[in-house]
């Protein structure tokens, strides 16, 4: 894949994998930054997308059947980052917490390593998090047998269009 014109509006894939692969996130991660960087996007910008991509990777595997595939598209402004499996089911996005990650409640403060990992343990925060790094450019898109969940990222100064 080459930087310029490396992607057209249709879709590339960049990774494919099944529940059997081992480490899945890691290698995505390994990809993607790959390709980002091929196509010309700054450091700070790959690893917020690789960090999004990350958490989608590991939802897809953790919760919905295989065989799953991570897709590029280009349009004329932006990339768009996707993951696609077999469930079209689009997952419920659990309430933003209202207090900032990672603050122990009273009862909680001081309770040494136990309190520590179980707080740190906590799920439900990778949706919010690929929120938070996408700047809100994200979502899903659901068919008759599969889901896509995406994320969009502005292309690169002095790159556009397909």
């Amino acid at each position: 894949m080459t930087a310029q014109g490396a992607l057209d509006p249709n879709s590339c894939v960049v990774w494919r994998w099944t529940s059997c692969t081992p480490d899945a996130p890691a290698q995505a991660r390994t990809a993607l930054s790959c390709a980002l960087v091929e196509l010309g996007f700054g450091r700070e910008v790959v690893g917020d997308a690789v960090l999004a991509m990350s958490e989608l990777v590991t939802n897809a595997t953790r919760y919905a059947s295989g065989p799953y595939e991570m897709r590029l598209r280009r349009t004329a402004t932006e990339v768009i980052c996707e993951v696609e499996d077999h469930d079209p089911r689009i997952p419920e996005i659990p309430a933003s917490p209202a207090e900032a990650p990672y603050v122990p409640t009273e009862e909680n403060r001081g309770g040494g390593l136990d309190a520590l990992c179980a707080l740190l343990s906590e799920r439900g925060r990778g949706l919010h998090i690929v929120h938070e790094l996408t700047n809100g450019a994200w979502g899903f898109c659901s068919q008759t047998s599969t889901k896509i969940a995406w994320f969009a990222l502005p292309c690169p100064r002095g790159r556009s269009g397909p």
